[in-house]
């Protein structure tokens, strides 16, 4: 089976979710999962659920706190680093033979990609170099016409209205 490029993006809820669903059932059909989460330093309800699932190895390897814009220089540094780093090594995981992973879910790498902390050109690259049965699924806010040209599936999910308009904050078990 080749494997396909999956996008979620869109400023609405819900995209990290249809990455976790994608996650649980890929992995109810006997396939191995890597699900990579950059950008989110909380842990979330969802990344331990999938944690207990067999067939779904988890990394989420953002260690801050708090939103990119709201951090000073020298943090920004240290998350660019952090993230870089971590993408360089799901790339050489998947590169080498033989592959471990049938799905690669990479949440919030467009946002990561916007915000400048990964280079658009090295996901684009990884991305023409993948796997061919490796099924990849990237989310995050503003995907680009290149990711977007690249991609298989794009679903763009819109915000209509949010709690967070009205200053309710993100609640445990529902938004994490």
């Amino acid at each position: 089976m080749k494997g396909l490029i999956q996008v979620y993006t869109g400023d609405g809820k819900g995209k990290t979710t249809a990455c976790v669903g994608a996650a649980i059932r890929a992995a109810g059909q006997g396939m191995k999962v890597y699900f990579v989460q950059f950008q989110k330093g909380y842990e979330s309800g969802e990344l331990n659920v999938l944690r207990k699932i067999g067939n779904i190895n988890v990394n989420r390897i953002c260690s801050f706190r708090k939103f990119y814009y709201n951090m000073d220089d020298e943090e920004k540094s240290l998350y660019s680093k952090e993230h870089k780093q971590a993408f360089n090594s799901v790339k050489e995981m998947v590169m080498k033979e033989p592959l471990d992973y049938d799905m690669l879910i990479l949440d919030e790498i467009i946002g990561a990609v916007s915000l400048g902390v990964i280079e658009e050109d090295t996901l684009i690259d990884f991305l023409k170099s993948k796997p061919l049965h490796m099924e990849i699924l990237l989310s995050g806010r503003n995907a680009s016409n290149k990711i977007i040209e690249i991609a298989d599936y794009v679903s763009e999910i819109k915000c209509i209205k949010h709690p967070f308009e009205h200053s309710i904050a993100a609640r445990k078990g529902i938004e994490y």
